[in-house]
């Protein structure tokens, strides 16, 4: 079978593998994206409620119509997209870049932007027996759409930012809604925590789950059981839906099996140089897992080393293009799109 070689893969479709996306298209490269999660919109996609406000010219929006956006944006140049395929490792074969996903597959590459951000988000399961059984039903670690929660007991177990953050989002949706942390003090931003004891939810502080009590059907959770920490006195509570938001922990297998030389610094950051080059010729990285010292944990430092690294692609596969590609209000590729866009905005 006939292998067929892009000239940039992007590892990752958060924010910067997005805009990576967009720009190569932009620059006559053949684009593929590969991304482990079933959606696009990395870490986005953990906090698609909350609002965005430090991205340069656009409003305060929530974060899952910034993915919407970037998607859009991203889509321009047709590039390829493969989900639910986690890369798990990079070889190099007849001076092609081959990368191997957990599937099996082998995706061809002259080139590789690393846009992985901390590595694949893996959700840290509560560890009650049977828990795993209700994930297909009513056991959340992630909340796609908290308006599916309108008008339901919901309780949320954690003691962080996202938690808090949820509590007080769900608050005004549901019937009830109860926030229980094994410690006593909440570990989230001084002024959500205020808000979140300050109005409709309850707080069971310093409790713990300690068990499932199933429907009559044995596929729903129908009551929790709580446990003091201090006294080991049981509460039963009736609920709906259970949120788990006990963090994340990520995995950096593709640093771990590859032969081309690619290194973790600092336990799973790539170290570039300012132009977002890695130590390995031919693979980059922007967003996240870019690390040196000018680096710009922000979306838009993402949008920053995504032009960067397409711009180096195009030289290293062509070594006689320009250095950066035209700004967008002076470049012909986009003169037909801005003919219905003129007439939107200038009538």
């Amino acid at each position: 079978m006939q292998r067929e070689i892009y000239d940039v893969t992007i590892i990752g479709g958060g924010p910067a593998g997005l805009f990576s996306a967009f720009y190569s298209g932009l620059r006559e490269l053949k684009t593929k994206i590969i991304e482990s999660e079933p959606r696009l919109g990395g870490k986005l996609n953990v906090y698609t409620e909350k609002m965005v406000w430090d991205i340069g010219a656009l409003p305060p929006t929530p974060g899952g119509r910034v993915i919407d956006y970037l998607v859009e944006q991203a889509e321009v140049f047709n590039p390829t997209i493969v989900l639910s395929q986690k890369a798990i490792g990079i070889d190099k074969e007849e001076g092609v870049f081959v990368v191997t996903t957990e599937t099996g597959a082998k995706h061809y590459s002259e080139t590789l932007i690393m846009a992985s951000g901390w590595g694949v988000l893996l959700p840290n399961k509560i560890t009650v027996e049977d828990s795993e059984k209700y994930e297909a039903t009513n056991l959340h670690y992630l909340v796609k759409d908290p308006q599916a929660l309108s008008g339901k007991r919901v309780l949320v177990s954690g003691g962080g930012n996202s938690a808090v953050d949820w509590v007080n989002i769900l608050a005004p949706l549901t019937e009830e809604v109860t926030l229980v942390y094994r410690q006593a003090e909440l570990k989230a931003h001084e002024s959500q925590v205020s808000k979140l004891l300050a109005g409709q939810a309850t707080y069971k502080g310093n409790h713990t789950i300690t068990r499932f009590i199933a429907d009559s059907t044995g596929e729903r959770i129908a009551e929790v059981v709580l446990t003091d920490n201090l006294t080991g006195v049981e509460t039963i509570i009736a609920v709906d839906e259970v949120v788990i938001n006990h963090g994340y922990s990520e995995e950096g297998a593709i640093f771990d099996k590859n032969t081309v030389g690619l290194e973790k610094h600092d336990d799973f950051y790539v170290q570039t140089s300012f132009d977002n080059q890695s130590d390995v010729p031919g693979i980059f990285a922007a967003g996240d897992v870019v690390s040196h010292s000018g680096k710009l944990h922000l979306i838009a430092g993402a949008f920053h080393d995504a032009g960067n690294a397409v711009n180096q692609v195009k030289k290293y596969i062509e070594p006689e293009a320009h250095s950066h590609g035209r700004v967008s209000s002076h470049n012909h590729k986009f003169d037909e799109k801005n003919i219905p866009l003129k007439a939107q905005f200038f009538g």
